[in-house]
């Protein structure tokens, strides 16, 4: 992979969608008292509070038996902590989970294997729920679904490879084409970023890793074009050039740019889950995770809630 030598230059640090104003740790306004009608995020809620409440509890036995990996399990159950405070947002105090695990969560003697197991059925059952779920909540469990994956993989499940870009099917009334735009823009800048990464590599691991997320974003590039097209739109093509964020001249600022194309990707997606249409939803969810897998492979610091800025303080209301 050559470095691009063109000369028309974009901030490729503006690749990251602006996130919309929030409230809450979710994205959601909090629920107003005075609203009419049912909540149809509360199932979905206490159905991801008791997957959650099941992680937990896992945590927690595993924990009884000091070990070198305590340290570990404490910051994932932790970050696990914080999930449910987001996910139980707008549940009425009294509202408890069921009793029951959820049916498509199992349950055994704990040990780093099954937990990690367990992560990765969490994280699936969240996915599960992503088009019964209000934007703002889908958003969270795409999220919460990507942090679940990453702890999987750091309680030493293998790291789950690229999900191949499906091609579009059927398309939705109101898909919405300045998102979708958005998120093309976004792959344009990391192939040509991953370009610039690769010629800083050196002939090993490091660079493999490179060219295998170069052909990935293509392959993601290339599917946002198909549906775009197939909603009757010309995709935008990619600029002549982009502007890197900081020089790249060695191996370590290669890694750092590579780092940074993935973190700002993940905004990007966990956005475009609460923008898309339910049947597009898992399309996005997929690359947040995927992108959020690859950060952490370059580097970058692991937050609890992937694609989701450090939210605000929830105003108080008086």
């Amino acid at each position: 992979m050559q470095p691009p030598s063109r000369r028309t230059f974009l901030a490729l640090g503006l690749i990251t969608l602006t996130a919309a104003c929030t409230t809450g740790t979710d994205g959601a306004t909090p629920p107003d008292p005075k609203a009419s009608g049912p909540d149809t995020d509360h199932p979905v809620r206490l159905r991801a509070v008791a997957a959650t409440d099941t992680l937990l509890a896992a945590y927690d036995t595993l924990l009884t038996t000091p070990g070198d990996r305590a340290p570990l399990l404490q910051t994932l159950r932790a970050e696990t902590v914080q999930h449910r405070t987001a996910l139980a947002q707008g549940l009425p105090t009294t509202s408890t989970p069921p009793t029951t695990p959820t049916p498509s969560i199992t349950t055994t003697p704990a040990t780093p294997a099954t937990l990690a197991a367990l992560e990765h059925q969490t994280a699936q059952s969240h996915l599960a729920d992503l088009a019964a779920a209000r934007p703002p909540l889908a958003r969270l469990l795409a999220s919460v679904s990507a942090a679940n994956t990453l702890h999987a993989t750091a309680l030493g499940a293998p790291i789950e490879q690229p999900t191949p870009s499906p091609t579009p099917g059927t398309t939705t009334p109101g898909t919405p084409l300045p998102a979708l735009q958005k998120a093309l823009s976004a792959e344009h800048a990391a192939v040509y970023g991953y370009g610039v990464v690769g010629a800083h590599l050196p002939d090993d691991q490091q660079r493999t890793d490179a060219r295998t997320a170069y052909a990935a974003h293509q392959s993601q590039r290339d599917a946002w074009q198909r549906l775009i097209t197939t909603l009757g739109a010309t995709p935008a093509p990619a600029a002549g050039g982009y502007r890197l964020p900081f020089p790249v001249t060695d191996p370590t600022t290669a890694t750092n740019l590579a780092a940074h194309l993935e973190t700002s990707l993940t905004t990007v997606y966990a956005d475009l889950v609460a923008d898309l249409p339910a049947p597009h939803r898992p399309t996005a969810a997929t690359a947040l995770r995927d992108c959020t897998l690859r950060a952490h492979r370059w580097g970058a610091p692991d937050t609890p809630f992937p694609g989701i800025p450090t939210p605000l303080p929830t105003p108080t209301q008086t």
